[in-house]
């Protein structure tokens, strides 16, 4: 599935979640948190961002469950690992985003209803969660994250590079306009 030497890159690993063109000159790569309300309003901008067909980037999103202050984030995560596996790129996506979208249901239960709105097999899902089967795919994430200075959510990095500003979409626009053109956020 995935090498543990692989952990600490900020390249785009092959089982990392990528929304984008490969050939775009601006990789943004998130830690994110499926609880973290800031987390989800930067992905609400990146999102923005992405419907607009001038938008020069690819984004990569990797887990960074905050567990001692979101206990249903690392569950989450999982989830849309388990997600990934049944139904691809595709799905994952769809459990991503529906994610997102409502934080404040996250427990088995909202996951399974979720999962079957994405019309994928519940028995399948339901074993593969409480296995815990892509515990370790979260924590290679986990790990990756605290190598490259991670400490909350979200941790953004724009081309390899940590970008500690501001993150509203028009913010966003600018320096990834900036990036885009080879100079440095």
């Amino acid at each position: 599935m995935f090498e543990p030497d692989e952990g600490t890159s900020l390249e785009v690993l092959r089982d990392d979640h990528v929304r984008g063109p490969d050939a775009a000159p601006v990789t943004v790569l998130v830690y994110g948190d499926f609880e973290c309300p800031h987390t989800r309003a930067l992905i609400l901008s990146i999102a923005h961002l992405q419907q607009r067909d001038d938008n020069p980037s690819r984004y990569v999103y990797r887990y960074f469950p905050l567990r001692e202050i979101h206990p249903q984030a690392q569950l989450a995560a999982e989830a849309a690992e388990v997600v990934f596996s049944l139904g691809g790129p595709d799905a994952y996506w769809r459990m991503h985003d529906s994610l997102f979208a409502d934080q404040l249901h996250l427990d088995e239960a909202s996951l399974q209803r979720r999962t079957d709105a994405i019309g994928l097999d519940r028995a399948a899902f339901s074993t593969a969660l409480r296995a815990r089967r892509f515990m370790k795919r979260v924590e290679r994430d986990v790990r990756s994250g605290e190598a490259n200075g991670v400490e909350g959510t979200p941790a953004v990095f724009m081309n390899g590079v940590r970008y500690p500003g501001p993150r509203d979409t028009a913010a966003l626009r600018a320096v990834i306009a900036q990036v885009a053109a080879g100079r440095p956020a």
